[in-house]
C-alpha cells in the first residue's frame, strides 16, 4: 500500500508536459527580449532549422547562434512578445510571437520545440517580415 501511495505521489508532484512547455516558452521569451543570441542559443537543439531574412537552412547550434547574432545586430530589439502557444496534432509544441525592432520593423517569429533527453529544445526558429 505504501508503495502504491508513493508512486501516486510521485506522479502528482512531477511536472506535467504542459508545465515544462510553459516554462521554456517564458524562458525563451525572456532570452529574446535581451537581443542576445547566446541567451537564445541555450535553448537550441543540436541542429536548428533557422530562417531569417535572406537565410533559410538547417545548421548546427553554433552556426545558428552566429546567424542569430547577425540578425540581432542588424535588427536591434525594441520588444518581443509571445502571442500564441500550443501543441500540434503530432505532439510538437510551438510558440508564435512578434519581434519589433528599434526602427519599427516587425517580424512574426515561430518556434518549434521538440522533446530531447534534457527536455524541450528549439528545433525550428523563423523570423518572417510582418506586413503592417
Amino acid at each position: 500500500m505504501n508503495t502504491l501511495l508513493t508512486i501516486l505521489l510521485l506522479f502528482t508532484l512531477s511536472d506535467s508536459p504542459t508545465e515544462s512547455f510553459l516554462d521554456i516558452t517564458d524562458d525563451v521569451a525572456t532570452a529574446m527580449k535581451t537581443g542576445n543570441a547566446s541567451n537564445v542559443a541555450k535553448f537550441f537543439s543540436e541542429n536548428v532549422d533557422l530562417k531569417v531574412p535572406n537565410i533559410e537552412k538547417v545548421c548546427s547550434k553554433a552556426q545558428a547562434e552566429l546567424i542569430l547574432k547577425d540578425f540581432f545586430s542588424k535588427n536591434p530589439i525594441k520588444s518581443f512578445s509571445v502571442i500564441h502557444k500550443g501543441t500540434s496534432k503530432n505532439g510538437d509544441q510551438y510558440a508564435i510571437g512578434t519581434y519589433e525592432t528599434t526602427t519599427g520593423k516587425k517580424f512574426r517569429t515561430y518556434f518549434l520545440f521538440k522533446k530531447e533527453k534534457t527536455g524541450l529544445a528549439i528545433q525550428q526558429m523563423r523570423f518572417e517580415t510582418q506586413d503592417e
